[in-house]
């Protein structure tokens, strides 16, 4: 899956890079929309952005019963799945697209920053995985499931998620050299995603150290945000204000993996093409 469109050429500008508050804002919203629309124009990416987090679904529907422990799991995929396809590997895909092309060099040119530029093409995905969350709530309820005991702390804790992933993205970005060579560079982070959600189902001797992995930490926030039990696989529940403190160590692994990927990414990112 590649971003094959190129954001609109601008020239170089003379104005200072520095702007009003609003002047960033119109800036960051203005490409994020601009993105966005490339995004829905491409069959392709929606498909794997939007259609594809949405099928572990299923398994709330073939579950044997309505426990959390099913729902955890089926949720738990979704937003794995969301946070990597439409998150991660789009930005991925779109950051290296741009930078081979050249766009990301113009684009610093003039008074666009960049943070705005990266911020403009994450939002696009953000917006998927926001989307797809919301969806799981009526799909989980007519599965017969509860809806989300704590809707505010799994906000937080997706939006987090997503910023941990985006920050993966730019370091991925940093050695991946073409956008087709981002189908074999994104699969260590595929993989630490996708192992994370093992944790409860392997030994323990294991298991305590995929609990360090971002998916288990997505994991342990639907488990208390969405159904108010312990994280870890407690099955004691808990009450609205306790299940803040209860993903304290979720929503604090994954700040941590975005710190680590951001400042990996802060000494190796490349805005034009290596030659």
């Amino acid at each position: 899956m590649t971003t094959s469109e190129t954001a609109p050429q601008t020239g170089p500008r003379t104005g200072p890079r520095t702007g009003p508050r609003t002047g960033t804002v119109t800036r960051t919203v203005g490409l994020a929309r601009f993105n966005m629309l490339l995004m829905a124009r491409n069959r392709t990416t929606m498909i794997y952005g939007f259609l594809i987090p949405l099928t572990p679904l299923a398994l709330l529907f073939a579950a044997p019963d309505t426990t959390p422990s099913a729902g955890v799991a089926a949720i738990g995929i979704t937003l794995v799945m969301a946070v990597l396809f439409p998150g991660y590997y789009n930005l991925l895909s779109m950051f290296v697209t741009r930078r081979d092309e050249m766009v990301l060099k113009r684009l610093r040119t003039g008074e666009m920053r960049d943070g705005e530029l990266v911020t403009s093409m994450a939002l696009p995905g953000v917006a998927l995985v926001l989307a797809v969350t919301l969806l799981c709530v009526p799909v989980a309820a007519a599965a017969g499931f509860d809806l989300p005991s704590n809707p505010l702390l799994l906000l937080v804790g997706v939006l987090l998620a997503c910023g941990t992933f985006a920050a993966l993205a730019l370091w991925t970005a940093s050695w991946t050299k073409t956008a087709e060579s981002a189908q074999l560079t994104s699969g260590p982070v595929m993989l630490i995603a996708f192992a994370g959600m093992m944790a409860p189902a392997v030994p323990e001797s294991v298991g305590r150290w995929l609990e360090y992995l971002p998916g288990s930490a997505i994991n342990d926030l639907v488990r208390v945000a969405w159904f108010g039990m312990e994280a870890g696989g407690g099955e004691e529940t808990v009450t609205f204000m306790q299940s803040w403190v209860e993903t304290l160590p979720a929503l604090g692994l994954l700040l941590l993996w975005a710190a680590a990927a951001l400042l990996l990414a802060r000494r190796s990112m490349h805005w034009e093409p290596r030659t």
